[in-house]
Formats: C-alpha cells, sequence, structure tokens
C-alpha cells in the first residue's frame, strides 16, 4: 500500500496553504495498492517533535477502502474524523512552535469498519484498530514557521 501527496514529497516541505499560516486545509492525499480484502482505511497524521510530546493533527478513519484519492480539504462529510491535539473536530496544520518539525501522514487499512464516536482520540482509534490493520503505509513532510 502506499500514500504520497501531489502537494509535498516524501520528507519535503509542506507548503504554507496547508499550515497555520496558510489556509489551514488538509493536503491532496494519493492512495495505492489498497489490500483487496481490506474494508475501509483509516488515518492519522501527528507531530512526534513537539514539545510536549507527540502532537496529533487528524484522525480520519472509515474512508472507502476503494478510493484512490483523499482530496484537498476534506470536509466532515468525507469520513469520521475524531479530535486532534487543540483539541478540535478535524484536519489541524502544522503549527510548530519552533525549528522545523516533522508531520507523519500514517495510512492503514483495516479488515472491519470501525463503530466509532467523533469524539475518539488518537489513542481511542489506534485501541480500536488494534488486531484490524491489514496493512500500513506513511509519507511524511516537514514545516518550519516563517516570522
Amino acid at each position: 500500500m502506499k500514500i504520497s501527496s501531489p502537494n509535498f514529497e516524501n520528507n519535503g516541505n509542506i507548503p504554507e496553504k496547508y499550515t497555520c499560516q496558510g489556509q489551514d486545509i488538509s493536503p491532496t492525499l494519493e492512495i495505492s495498492d489498497v489490500p483487496e480484502d481490506a474494508k475501509c482505511l483509516a488515518l492519522i497524521v501527528d507531530d512526534p517533535d513537539g514539545p510536549a510530546g507527540n502532537w496529533n493533527h487528524w484522525l480520519i478513519w472509515n474512508i472507502p477502502a476503494d478510493i484512490k484519492l483523499i482530496p484537498e480539504n476534506v470536509g466532515p462529510k468525507f469520513a469520521m474524523q475524531g479530535m486532534n491535539s487543540w483539541p478540535k473536530k478535524g484536519y489541524g496544520g502544522p503549527c510548530p512552535p519552533t525549528g522545523a518539525h516533522r508531520y507523519f501522514f500514517k495510512l492503514f487499512a483495516l479488515k472491519e469498519m470501525l463503530n466509532l464516536p467523533e469524539t475518539v482520540t488518537k489513542a481511542d482509534l489506534q485501541k480500536a484498530m488494534e488486531g484490524k490493520v491489514i496493512d500500513q503505509a506513511q509519507t511524511m513532510g516537514t514545516y518550519r514557521k516563517h516570522n
């Protein structure tokens, strides 16, 4: 399985448009080679470089398994979205307090749909996915705030 973005290269800089200094909208994500037996996909976007530890930017699950593209600026009707670390529902773009941070877009193929409320946290989602992950992939982008 593969995940990438036409908006930034793996290990490349995330454009300002997708950050707190821009429009703060989710980037386009391209998905391929999803296992045939996957029932849905889940995505966790996080920053392990946060001063308070791993900062969660986006939780989204029950994404249709046959999808090839998660469009830019995904709305709430696309799939279930949980609480990020701010805490608010949906996508929160890169906004590092100091220096350059890494943002991991982790995609999971699941063998069953998840029945979770949109108030879940990353820990809740990870627990619900236990034993259900068939495959996973990731891409990573970096961002440093401009003064």
